[in-house]
């Protein structure tokens, strides 16, 4: 099951599936956000925007508008 990034509960880990077309797109590709690369949400700011992800070994962070553009998948769902 595809969901936005954005959308998944802190300590969860999944896999990027796709990047939604838009003027983010190459900034989000140069962070190193590609198709199958894990990335583990971390924690949320108190009001929830920025995230901070685990991507590659490093943190990122990330606004909930530029989260919302990557598509993601759970390990369990790919595994299935």
């Amino acid at each position: 099951m595809r969901s936005a990034l954005n959308s998944i509960k802190n300590g969860t880990t999944v896999y990027v599936k796709n990047i939604k077309a838009s003027a983010l797109k190459v900034k989000l590709l140069e962070m190193g956000f590609s198709e199958g690369k894990e990335v583990r949400v971390l924690y949320r700011a108190p009001f929830g925007d920025p995230m901070a992800v685990d991507i590659g070994g490093y943190t990122l962070s990330l606004r909930n508008d530029e989260a919302e553009q990557i598509e993601v998948e759970l390990y369990e769902t790919l595994s299935a």
